[in-house]
């Protein structure tokens, strides 16, 4: 054989090598991806919701064209599985013992089953709504206030086994909070996700830290924030009082807008940290997932991690519903947002007219659908084609 052809000979060979690698490289990483998916999923609280909403009246069509997530944030005092969390883990979390529970993030994830662009609709928390099984009120509040009503009914008719009563009484607080969205939007939830405190911070401690940017540096005894101006890397107590600050421009939607960067970011360093490849970061990530997050029983935690993509990738528009004012008072006095509840039912079909749509080939990001008051819609982030290029490398700086 030639020298030529034994070049020729070993190319081929190496050719076949480097391409075996690659797929065996690829088989691998993709075998490990599931098999921390499969652990993630065993160690994730789950909740009987779904099969609660089949109750609730005047539901809308069970199939509108997309899947629809409610992420909720709780700012619950006890762990997944109801145990209230130490007095150590408390002063972590820079907060105090209560028996209250508000939900403090409201985000409907809206997935387009056609392949069009999802989007992430933000209600703000101090939202006046009504309240099934209750009264007017913030919507943050339905969840705590139901499932404390419903906790003392169960008592009162004889329910002693503390666990069981702990569990009806979410799956009510829960069911309130799904009837007062989707009275609201006019949106169909079809599944449920929720994370509470510890867990945040847990899972900002897994993963090293958050990249956020301020405009200006501010401070707020009451949640503990202390923040120079510019890039700075948060995690633990300092992620969760940049979230839950309250004095601040804007009021609720500031807060918004810090949630919506603040979760892009976390997506981000999520995917990009090695946490499925490193034991012990896995082993934080479980352990984050047992104490903190509950989903509904028939979640996809497939499609939720392909969510977290879109979101690291920028390829997910958040908005936030319209509001007409954001300093209003109720009659006891506490501060809430008003809205127009026909206009947010407006606003949100044509939202979901166009996220319905494939999504467009254009790198430009496309347009928010007209704000029917002067304080909304607010398109807070938008993070699509060329603008996803500037976020990847520059984190966006908000107040």
């Amino acid at each position: 054989m030639s020298t030529a052809a034994r070049a020729k000979k070993t190319a081929r060979v190496l050719g076949r090598t480097v391409v075996a690698l690659v797929a065996v490289t690829t088989l691998a990483f993709s075998g490990y991806f599931w098999t921390a998916l499969r652990l993630v999923k065993e160690n994730t609280n789950t909740t009987q919701i779904l099969q609660v909403l089949e109750d609730i009246p005047n539901s809308p069509p069970a199939d509108d064209g997309a899947i629809d997530i409610l992420l909720v944030g709780s700012d619950s005092r006890t762990d997944a599985q109801g145990r209230p969390l130490p007095a150590d883990v408390l002063r972590k979390l820079r907060t105090e013992g209560t028996d209250t529970v508000n939900t403090d993030t409201i985000i409907v994830m809206r997935v387009p089953r056609n392949g069009g662009k999802a989007s992430a609709i933000s209600i703000p928390r101090d939202t006046y709504v009504p309240i099934a099984g209750y009264r007017e009120d913030k919507i943050n509040s339905a969840y705590g206030a139901v499932k404390y009503l419903t906790a003392e009914r169960l008592q009162a008719e004889g329910v002693s086994d503390q666990a069981e009563r702990e569990r009806k009484s979410d799956e009510a607080g829960r069911k309130a909070l799904v009837q007062a969205v989707q009275d609201l939007t006019g949106m169909r939830v079809d599944h449920y996700a929720e994370i509470n405190l510890y867990g945040f911070y847990l899972l900002t401690e897994v993963i090293g830290g958050v990249q956020v940017c301020l405009k200006a540096g501010t401070s707020d005894p009451n949640s503990g924030a202390n923040f120079r101006a510019g890039p700075q890397l948060i995690s633990g107590g300092d992620a969760l009082s940049f979230v839950r600050q309250r004095n601040m421009p804007g009021g609720d939607l500031g807060r918004i807008t810090r949630q919506q960067v603040f979760m892009s970011q976390a997506m981000k360093q999520l995917l990009s940290a090695g946490t499925f490849t490193d034991p012990g970061k896995m082993s934080g990530l479980l352990d984050a997932v047992s104490k903190s997050v509950v989903v509904d029983q028939k979640l996809d935690l497939a499609t939720l991690a392909a969510q977290a993509q879109g979101l690291a990738s920028g390829n997910v528009e958040f908005a936030t519903i319209p509001v007409t004012s954001i300093d209003a008072r109720n009659e006891r006095g506490q501060s809430i947002v008003t809205v127009d509840r026909e206009a947010v039912k407006a606003w949100v079909a044509q939202l979901i007219g166009e996220t319905s749509k494939p999504a467009p080939s254009s790198t430009t990001a496309s347009s928010t659908p007209a704000a029917p008051s002067r304080f909304g819609p607010e398109k807070l982030l938008s993070l699509d084609g060329a603008h996803a290029v500037a976020a990847r490398q520059d984190v966006p700086c908000v107040d």
